[in-house]
């Protein structure tokens, strides 16, 4: 239960931190997913199981409160999910580098994913640009060491972690 709730909590903070930083940053044309980050996050500790209704979760969310094509952020973070899910077991997501490189690349993955769905569900084009695009991913790279460091420090020893695999329920 206690694991429950740290994640609820991160999924707030998580919140909070996005419409900050989309807020800060949406007035100099920057398109930040900083919830993105936290997905990521979410993915190099929690197991698959959990993880992916997590991250859909995490898109919904957005999706909510989006004026865009409803689920495209749910579709599209879970794309995400899956290609993170697939290059954790190759690639060592405890140093920067990798983090970084994760979230910036998928970023720019689920910014033109999201430019898809929208054009081809609405048949209309809410795109930021190329350049609001990559400054939103840079700094949602440059923020995701923080990022993963406090999921993995808050969910660390929870039931619903990679490390607990074998653990029984």
């Amino acid at each position: 239960m206690r694991s429950i709730i740290k994640l609820f909590l991160l999924f707030v903070l998580a919140t909070v931190c996005h419409w900050g930083f989309a807020l800060g940053f949406g007035f100099w044309g920057l398109s930040v997913n900083l919830m993105l980050a936290f997905a990521l996050a979410f993915c190099t500790v929690l197991r698959p199981s959990f993880g992916y209704p997590v991250v859909f979760l995490c898109g919904l969310f957005l999706d909510f409160f989006g004026t865009k094509v409803f689920g495209n952020n749910a579709c599209s973070f879970t794309v995400a999910a899956f290609i993170m899910y697939q290059v954790s077991p190759r690639f060592d997501f405890e140093g920067p580098l990798p983090q970084m490189l994760a979230v910036f690349l998928l970023t720019c993955l689920t910014s033109v994913l999201n430019w898809w769905l929208v054009l081809e569900f609405s048949s209309s084009i809410l795109w930021p640009g190329f350049g609001g695009m990559l400054g939103g991913a840079l700094i949602g790279a440059f923020c995701s060491p923080a990022v993963f460091w406090l999921v993995k420090a808050t969910l660390h020893d929870g039931l619903m972690c990679k490390t607990q695999e074998h653990a029984s329920f």
